[in-house]
């Protein structure tokens, strides 16, 4: 050893196999990690940085595989109280006969705590980072994820057509494209860089159909004018693609062109039903396409049918993951690889379509660049923020162990996680959150899906198809 031991505010050594994501994308086996000030200080074999480094911080990496922490890239926080609601249902119906219905009723209150079950099962799952598409109460999904120690995009939902083919929005969704506008500006003063940096904000608005030439040119302005991206959902269904049609007389990825929108800095959620020439659009803009995978299946959007993801990959155009939400998703990063990767596989009927490497840097470094912070997270690269998760292959499902990324994508899931660190702090150890009360957000939760439940007519929404006593 050659000098003093630098001193580290953290140090993870014995790490069994650590995918870095990096530019070499490098596989590391009895790997270390030093962290200062936040971020990758080192990173190597254990045997050399234990002797250069040392730290009253220490972490066990034995039997472990190391990842950088996840990236959803479309996650509803507010939607998190709503699972079980929406099944079988088309996207017309789940939309206006459900989700608008549920959201219209929710207090602050609710959403703070829907965003705190939204905390728990982001973090407890291995995602250090989620884009929030917007609801009505940005303030108190900033107070849930900020206290639970994730990172996340914030917005705040802008509608400002009342009625479209699609439906007719709740009362209480409505607003001008004054107020809409106004809206997402204070919240880009208020809140981009809060919880020390762990919070930005982007511009959105939840779709076209219910959104006006001037809402979206005006919010890619403000988006523009903070250097931050615009996100909306697109082309999910034939219902939003027919909408689009119907209402403005062009689908949906040939409106936001002609509006002059359409560019790397915008973030489109689905994106499964595109006219031809409207490939030949995304594959020169290149925005980020968000896959939804359990949202489709579980709504049978035809995503994977109809959707050309893999081939837009190919032609050079950023795709991530998002998991929707907890009414058609199962919010756990590990299995949604799974169901991107396997989807498209069956859809093309091509085993070698979606391979796991792929689909490993969907959930992290194409997330991280979907998100507009690649340069600070999405993989485990000295300099950038020590986001870390660490699955525990103890778990049947981890063995025998020959290839990390194919276990991963392939048979792991979110409950074989064992630590999570952001930023160096550890936000889960031994699967439990370290700075929130599980067993008080589950009550909490409980109790608040019955005040909503009130303000609703639940049989109207919630569908037993079986009797119960």
């Amino acid at each position: 050893m050659n000098g003093t031991p630098r001193n580290a505010d953290l140090l993870v050594t014995g790490i069994d196999w650590l995918i870095t994501v990096d530019k070499t994308r490098r596989i590391i086996r009895d790997a270390a990690i030093a962290v200062v000030d936040g971020k990758f200080a080192t990173i190597g074999k254990t045997a050399e940085i234990t002797a250069s480094w040392r730290s009253d911080n220490m972490a066990n990496g034995a039997g472990m595989v190391g990842t950088p922490g996840f990236v959803d890239n479309h996650l509803h926080s507010s939607f998190q109280m709503a699972r079980g609601l929406a099944d079988e249902a088309n996207a017309q119906s789940f939309l206006f006969d459900h989700m608008y219905p549920y959201e219209g009723a929710m207090t602050r209150d609710d959403v703070y705590v829907s965003s705190c079950l939204t905390a728990m099962e982001m973090l407890r799952h291995g995602v250090t980072c989620f884009v929030d598409p917007g609801n009505y109460h940005p303030a108190a999904t900033v107070e849930a994820i900020g206290k639970g120690g994730g990172r996340m995009v914030l917005s705040r939902s802008s509608f400002d057509l009342t009625k479209s083919v699609m439906g007719l929005l709740p009362e209480a969704m409505i607003e001008s494209t004054d107020s809409c506008l106004e809206a997402t500006a204070a919240l880009l003063k208020e809140y981009d860089g809060a919880h020390d940096g762990r919070i930005t904000v982007s511009a959105s608005f939840r779709g076209l159909n219910n959104a006006s030439d001037a809402l979206i040119t005006g919010l890619k302005e403000l988006a523009n004018s903070h250097n931050t991206m615009l996100q909306t959902h697109a082309c999910f269904s034939y219902s939003t693609h027919d909408g689009c049609l119907s209402g403005f007389g062009v689908p949906e990825i040939e409106r936001l062109e002609k509006l002059g929108v359409l560019d790397e800095r915008m973030l489109l959620v689905h994106s499964g039903w595109l006219e031809p020439h409207e490939v030949a659009i995304i594959a020169e803009r290149k925005p980020t396409l968000v896959a939804a995978p359990s949202s489709s299946m579980h709504n049978g959007y035809g995503n994977f049918i109809m959707g050309k993801l893999p081939e837009l990959m190919a032609l050079g155009v950023n795709v991530s993951i998002g998991s929707d939400h907890a009414c058609s998703g199962i919010t756990d990063m590990s299995q949604e690889m799974m169901l991107v990767a396997g989807g498209y596989k069956e859809a093309r009927m091509n085993p070698r379509v979606m391979p796991p490497e792929h689909v490993v840097e969907m959930a992290t470094i194409n997330g991280a660049r979907g998100a507009g912070l690649d340069h600070l997270i999405g993989s485990v690269e000295i300099g950038k923020e020590a986001d870390l998760v660490l699955f525990d292959t103890s778990f049947p499902e981890w063995q025998p162990l020959y290839n990390p990324v194919s276990n991963l994508v392939y048979a792991a899931n979110g409950n074989s996680i064992a630590h999570v660190f952001v930023g160096g702090d550890q936000v889960v150890r031994e699967g439990h959150l370290t700075h929130m009360d599980e067993a008080e957000i589950l009550s909490d939760v409980k109790q608040t899906a019955e005040r909503i439940a009130g303000r609703l007519d639940m049989k109207k929404i919630v569908k037993l198809k079986w009797p119960v006593e």
